[in-house]
């Protein structure tokens, strides 16, 4: 039976059930909890660190309204790059290489971001559908221009990251089977190509880490327009 590269971002499943949901939920039992002592975890600290860090860039340019979503972006942060490394790893299963699951992330977030712009300052957020002194023949097109770019900023979200995720997984099958092949028949190629796998698995590390901040980034911009 033929196998193809496009397999492995199929959702396993065992005894019909889908496992994608087992895989959603494992990095939230890897997350180290919060104690009672007076000092915490080399780990704790660390993790605390990061938040705070990223909350602090984040946020700081988004008005005090916007600071009840630090919670929800920074739990994100972390969910996207744990389900992003975990799917590095062999055997496994990377549930955002799914678009689907992605666009679920997406499009509720984003369009908490333009609900709260159109309750608290309408004018304002109907404002960026039309650039102020548009020539008046160019204001229909504008706004439909706008209102386009607008509601496809969720699919955009969604699909950077399904397609930056997607590529990597693929290009490291490829130069994986590639160096395998290779191996009884070039062993010099071979030896070449895995140092080229290994160069390029830790490219991937730093592409799931990006791309988990990059999503909570321009969520970030979007809160920032409509708050």
């Amino acid at each position: 039976m033929t196998v193809s590269f496009f397999d492995q971002f199929m959702s396993p499943t065992l005894f019909g059930i889908p496992l994608i949901a087992l895989a959603l939920t494992l990095p939230w039992v890897m997350f180290p909890k919060p104690s009672s002592r007076w000092l915490n975890s080399r780990l704790l600290t660390l993790q605390g660190w990061f938040i705070n860090r990223f909350t602090q860039q984040i946020f700081q340019p988004i008005n005090l309204g916007g600071h009840k979503w630090a919670a929800l972006l920074a739990s994100l942060m972390i969910f996207l790059i744990s389900l992003n490394l975990l799917g590095l790893l062999p055997y496994t299963f990377t549930p955002t290489t799914q678009l689907s699951l992605n666009m679920a992330f997406a499009v509720p977030l984003w369009l908490a971001t333009v609900i709260i712009g159109m309750r608290t300052q309408p004018t304002h957020a109907l404002g960026h559908l039309l650039p102020e002194g548009t020539p008046t023949l160019l204001i229909p097109i504008l706004i439909i221009i706008e209102t386009i770019s607008l509601f496809i900023r969720p699919l955009a979200l969604a699909v950077r990251l399904t397609a930056n995720l997607t590529a990597g997984h693929l290009l490291i099958q490829l130069i994986a089977t590639g160096a395998f092949v290779l191996l009884p028949l070039m062993p010099t190629v071979a030896l070449l190509t895995s140092a080229l796998l290994l160069l390029l698995t830790l490219l991937e590390v730093a592409v799931a880490m990006i791309q988990a901040y990059v999503f909570v980034l321009l969520m970030s911009l979007y809160l920032q327009e409509n708050v």
